[in-house]
């Protein structure tokens, strides 16, 4: 049912977006043309992003939470921080705030007036990722899907960007292509670090380039982490292998490393009891294997590999089809772990 004043009452919003912010998401802080906190209840952080001010990727105050994949506008923010169930009782609250004085937003500072961000640092990874978009309706949900990827459930921390540099070396002119933006992310959930994946321009594939995929900050230990860890969680290398996972175990958290290196390193949450570790098929693999089943099991942590029938879980979802992967990985999960994670996929 259409909510009476909506839409009236969250462009006037939008056009206060900094003081709305200021005074329902006071445990954030602006961030460029963003306001960048926890959560939509205020919660300290710096996963959820508002737009202050309209351009071309949306209005002002519209927002995305990247850990949680929710979106919303100020309507939203004042139901959540507030803890209002009727959306009246939202109505009133967003009148009695349009009435009351705010003061000018604090200017920005120009961009002189502080010293760059360094390039590559854990800052550029995250300003790159608030300038991105979510990637319902762009290039990267075409490019998931002609790798056979359809399940896209939870995946806030992917986004696209459409014009992203990329430089083919310290001495060649700087491109712009067309990419996916990955956010990794610590334990915390706070942004350390992105990964990008530059796209041809239909989204049919990678771009034509040497080098397909960069990553950028802080990144030792961190992952991009898709769905909430509980007491299991599976992690390997690259996004559209655990992707690929995830057609099968949809509701099974997963954390794609960067490389085989990174994922040997990667950090436990302290809740996990159970670790699928997901190998390719390659040298480097089985060493991020081995590395990875040692440090589990001096943890206390339950360390299971999943292994491909061709070079990755992907090859074998895009050339064996979803049936073939479901029956191969079936028998190597713990037979609790095929109720809990495997009962509603296709």
């Amino acid at each position: 049912m259409a909510r009476p004043d909506a839409s009236d009452l969250a462009h006037r919003l939008g056009r206060q977006a900094e003081a709305v912010c200021r005074h329902y998401l006071s445990n954030g802080r602006r961030q460029g043309n963003y306001w960048q906190v926890g959560d939509v209840r205020n919660t300290p952080g710096r996963s959820m992003f508002v737009r202050l001010k309209d351009s071309p990727k949306g209005l002002a105050g519209k927002w995305t939470d990247a850990a949680t994949g929710e979106h919303g506008d100020l309507l939203d923010v004042i139901r959540e921080s507030c803890g209002f169930v009727d959306f009246a009782d939202v109505v009133v609250e967003a009148r009695r705030f349009l009435s009351l004085p705010h003061p000018e937003p604090e200017p920005v500072p120009r961009k002189p007036a502080r010293a760059p961000t360094p390039s590559g640092s854990a800052e550029a990874a995250r300003r790159l990722f608030a300038m991105s978009q979510p990637i319902a309706g762009t290039l990267v949900e075409t490019y998931l899907r002609k790798r056979g990827i359809t399940a896209l459930h939870g995946t806030g921390c992917l986004r696209f960007h459409p014009r992203c540099y990329y430089r083919p070396d310290e001495h060649g002119p700087t491109e712009t292509w067309p990419a996916m933006i990955a956010a990794v992310t610590d334990l915390d959930g706070r942004i350390t670090g992105a990964h990008r994946t530059w796209l041809a321009p239909d989204g049919a594939g990678k771009a034509p380039i040497d080098t397909q995929r960069k990553a950028m900050g802080d990144l030792l230990g961190h992952a991009v982490r898709i769905g909430v860890p509980e007491t299991v969680m599976a992690a390997g290398e690259g996004i559209e292998t655990m992707l690929s996972l995830r057609q099968v175990l949809p509701d099974l958290a997963v954390a794609p490393a960067l490389s085989a290196a990174h994922l040997a390193a990667i950090l436990f949450p302290p809740e996990l009891r159970r670790l699928y570790i997901v190998r390719d098929n390659d040298p480097a693999g089985d060493g991020a294997r081995d590395s990875l089943i040692d440090r589990a099991g001096a943890a206390g942590i339950e360390a299971i590999v999943l292994s491909p029938a061709m070079g990755d879980l992907n090859e074998d979802l895009r050339h064996l089809g979803v049936d073939a992967l479901k029956a191969g990985l079936r028998p190597q999960l713990a037979p609790e772990d095929v109720a809990r994670f495997m009962s509603r996929a296709a």
